[in-house]
């Protein structure tokens, strides 16, 4: 049982460290790249380079803890009880149905006055608590805008799977618990991958909307040279590059374990 558990752990560290790997030769071939071209991107090569590896830790993160929220969320639209289901359905309903650079500026200006008003009085905060920093506050808005889309694919998912599948697990003596983590949701990722690849790859792209709160990613990066050259063309033509390049690694690494899944499930 050891050995059985063992050799798919060190599979999976080392699947996560060829990725983690790959993404940093990436971003080190851009930024090499670019030192080529000529001004003004040749002498600001390594800014946009930086900018691009900010981009994709926002990414990253924000994929990391949407996937969370959307498995948690997506069970909780299901549960019987209205005390679990409702929050979940409100909370799809709200973040769903309001823009993503609002969310931002929620998390960022009002979120901590309302954290304040909150837990200052019973001592969980300082008064002179100012908030996440910049960052964390555009990793915690894009995660659970994220969130909230992954929630109903996971929920869309689980339905998928036919009945009989839970019929059969209760036959056997699993408990509701047992049967959802090892029946039904292996069962249901394969379903719901295709949809969560595209949700990963778009929010590479929405990352950009954390600009207005001053995280010094990709696009706040282009913009500062843009108004210091004046040179929007090049610079934007660049940008648009290096977000192509990053999508396109991205969905290679998400296709081919997409396939792996598939195979998986085929055997």
């Amino acid at each position: 049982m050891a050995r059985a558990l063992k050799i798919p752990m060190l599979r999976g560290i080392a699947g996560v460290a060829l990725v983690g790997a790959t993404f940093y030769a990436m971003l080190q071939a851009i930024a090499f790249g670019l030192k080529f071209l000529p001004e003004p991107i040749g002498s600001r090569a390594a800014l946009f380079g930086e900018a691009a590896g900010v981009t994709l830790l926002l990414t990253l993160w924000s994929a990391a803890f949407g996937l969370l929220i959307g498995v948690l969320v997506g069970l909780a639209k299901l549960a019987r009880s209205p005390l679990i289901r409702l929050p979940a359905v409100f909370y799809v309903w709200v973040l769903r149905g309001t823009p993503l650079l609002v969310q931002v500026l929620f998390v960022y200006l009002a979120l901590p006055e309302v954290l304040k008003a909150a837990f200052v009085p019973i001592g969980w905060l300082s008064k002179d608590w100012s908030g996440l920093p910049d960052f964390w506050s555009g990793v915690l808005a894009l995660s659970l805008n994220v969130g909230a889309y992954n929630a109903e694919i996971v929920r869309g998912a689980v339905l998928s799977i036919p009945n009989g599948q839970s019929e059969a697990a209760r036959s056997l003596g699993l408990g509701s618990t047992q049967t959802m983590l090892e029946i039904i949701l292996p069962q249901s990722l394969r379903v719901a991958l295709p949809p969560l690849v595209n949700n990963l790859v778009s929010l590479l792209k929405d990352s950009s909307q954390v600009s207005v709160i001053g995280v010094l990613e990709l696009l706040l990066q282009t913009q500062r040279v843009s108004s210091e050259t004046f040179l929007p063309l090049p610079i934007l033509s660049t940008t648009a590059g290096i977000y192509l390049t990053m999508t396109t690694v991205m969905t290679v690494f998400t296709n081919a374990l997409e396939r792996r899944f598939q195979a998986t499930g085929r055997r």
